[in-house]
C-alpha cells in the first residue's frame, strides 16, 4: 500500500481547489476579473506608472482590454500551454475598437475617419497602458513630438532647422496643432482651416484689415513652412524670391513688379522689355537682395489699413 504524507494530500487539495476557483472564474464574465486575479503573475505589468494612471483608478478588470483572460487561467490551472490574452498581434482595427469602448470623448469617436485609422495605426502603437514614458497621455515616449517624430520623420528633420517652432524646446508640442484622435478636419489640426489655427497665436495677423494680402487671407502655408526653415520666419524661400513668384515685372527682370495694387484689384501690365513704371533708374537692381529686401519698404505684408493701401509700406 502506498503512503502519502500529509503535505502532499494538503499540497493536492490546494491544487484542486485552485483549480476548481480557475474553471469558475473562467466561465464568468470580463466583469467578474479582478486585477488581484492577474496579478500573482503579472506582477511587471502593474508598474508604478501604472498604479498612477487613470486606468488603475477606475478599477476596471484586466478582461476589460484583454482577450481569452478565461481560457488563459483555466489552462494555467491545468498545467497545459495556456493561450496569451496579449494585444500583440491583434488587428489594429480590434485594439481601437476595444479601446474606443471608453474613449469615446475628446473627437476620438472620428479617429476611423482619419489616416491614422486608415494606415493601420493602432492604438498601442502610440500608447502604453503598463509602462507609460509621458506626464499626461500614457505615450510610450516622454514627449507627443517624439511619438509622432517615430514615423514622421521629415516633420522631425524640418523641426531641427534654424528656424522653427519650439517644439524641441518643449514650448509646445505637435498636438498643439494636431489632434491624433480626430480625422474630421485636413492634416488632423485644431481648427476648421489653417489660417484660423495660426491665429489662435498669430492675433496680430488676424486682421480685418482694409486692404488685404490676398496669399496671407488664403493660406499661411503659402509662404511659411509650418514645421521648420532655415529661412527667417519659416518661410519656405528666401526673399526676395519669395515675393517673385506672384510679383514679376513683364520684362522678367528680377528687380520691379508690375504689381502695385492688391491681388484682387489686379496689376499694371508691362510690356515685355519695357521698364517698370515706377522703375527708379538710381537704385542698383542688386538692392533688393540686401538686408530685408522687399520688407525694407513693404512693413505691413500681412495687410495695411495704412491710406499707402495695397503697398503695405505701414
Amino acid at each position: 500500500m502506498r503512503h502519502f504524507s500529509f503535505a502532499t494530500v494538503l499540497a493536492g487539495l490546494f491544487a484542486l481547489l485552485a483549480g476548481t476557483q480557475a474553471f469558475a472564474q473562467a466561465a464568468a464574465p470580463a466583469a467578474s476579473w479582478s486585477v488581484s486575479d492577474c496579478e500573482a503573475c503579472h506582477d511587471k505589468a502593474l508598474s508604478p506608472a501604472y498604479t498612477k494612471s487613470a486606468h488603475a483608478s477606475t478599477k476596471q478588470s484586466c478582461a476589460n482590454c484583454h482577450g481569452n483572460v478565461g481560457e488563459h487561467a483555466k489552462a494555467m490551472a491545468d498545467g497545459k500551454d495556456a493561450p496569451k490574452p496579449t494585444l500583440k498581434g491583434v488587428k489594429a482595427s480590434v485594439v481601437n475598437g476595444r479601446c474606443l469602448t471608453c474613449h469615446e470623448k475628446n473627437n476620438q469617436a472620428n479617429y476611423d475617419g482619419s489616416m491614422h485609422a486608415r494606415r493601420n495605426v493602432a492604438c498601442i502603437s502610440c500608447h502604453s497602458v503598463h509602462s507609460p514614458k509621458s506626464v499626461a497621455g500614457q505615450l510610450k515616449t516622454k514627449s507627443d513630438a517624439e511619438t509622432c517624430f517615430s514615423c514622421h520623420k521629415a516633420e522631425r528633420a524640418k523641426s531641427m532647422r534654424t528656424s522653427h517652432h519650439p517644439v524641441r524646446e518643449g514650448k509646445m508640442g505637435c498636438s498643439s496643432c494636431h489632434n491624433p484622435h480626430d480625422g474630421s478636419r485636413p492634416k488632423m489640426i485644431k481648427a476648421e482651416s489653417v489660417n484660423e489655427l495660426c491665429y489662435q497665436c498669430h492675433t496680430e495677423k488676424r486682421g480685418p484689415f482694409l486692404f488685404e494680402h490676398a496669399p496671407v487671407r488664403e493660406d499661411c502655408v503659402s509662404c511659411h513652412d509650418i514645421h521648420g526653415s532655415n529661412h527667417q520666419r519659416m518661410l519656405v524661400q528666401k526673399l526676395p524670391t519669395l515675393c517673385w513668384n506672384c510679383h514679376l515685372d513683364g520684362g522678367g527682370h528680377y528687380s520691379q513688379t508690375s504689381d502695385y495694387y492688391s491681388t484682387e484689384k489686379g496689376g499694371v501690365a508691362v510690356a515685355p522689355g519695357a521698364p517698370s513704371p515706377t522703375a527708379n533708374t538710381n537704385v542698383a537692381r542688386g538692392s533688393r537682395w540686401t538686408g530685408r529686401s522687399c520688407l525694407n519698404c513693404h512693413l505691413n505684408i500681412h495687410g495695411s489699413n495704412s491710406p499707402s493701401g495695397a503697398y503695405f509700406v505701414r
